[in-house]
């Protein structure tokens, strides 16, 4: 091969396997099994309330002091520390999970198939002290990174539309 080809084949093979590599992280993240572990973990990070199964809910939020959640209220919990500090409302007696659904799930991956984000319509319906205690129709959005192999939110953002 005279350095010609080479000039020219090396860039052709450097393509070939740049498109390869990212045809290969573009299957990944489409599988559907891996949509499913990011699905699986949004259900858990609010279905864990009906059993109050707090171990559940603390495999699936990220364990450090870059996690964020908005609130509609405008309260924002800034990493996980301070995300423990409402485990004594929800696991107070006064406290009932009665169901929640999400409509409109909608999930997207980063190239690379770490990161996930999300948005969907969560109705949250909740008794404090035999009261009403809902969300309903909020927008939930959030970022999910895999880590360790397992999916967790490290950010979530609720609000309600206004009018």
């Amino acid at each position: 091969m005279n350095s010609l080809n080479i000039h020219i084949a090396l860039p052709v093979v450097g393509l070939c396997l740049l498109i390869m590599t990212c045809t290969a992280d573009k299957k990944n993240c489409d599988s559907n099994s891996e949509k499913q572990r990011v699905e699986t973990a949004i259900h858990n990070s609010i279905g864990w309330a009906k059993n109050k199964d707090i171990a559940l809910l603390y495999g699936v939020i990220a364990n450090d002091s870059n996690y964020v959640e908005v609130h509609p209220d405008g309260n924002i919990v800034k990493g996980f520390q301070e995300f423990k500090k409402a485990e004594a409302f929800w696991m107070s007696p006064d406290f009932k999970a009665i169901r929640y659904d999400i409509d409109d799930l909608k999930i997207t991956f980063s190239r690379s198939c770490d990161v996930a984000w999300f948005y969907c319509i969560l109705d949250d319906i909740n008794e404090w002290k035999g009261q009403p205690a809902n969300w309903e129709n909020t927008r939930w959005t959030g970022i999910l990174e895999k880590r360790d192999n397992n999916w967790v939110m490290v950010q979530m953002h609720f609000s309600f539309a206004a009018d």
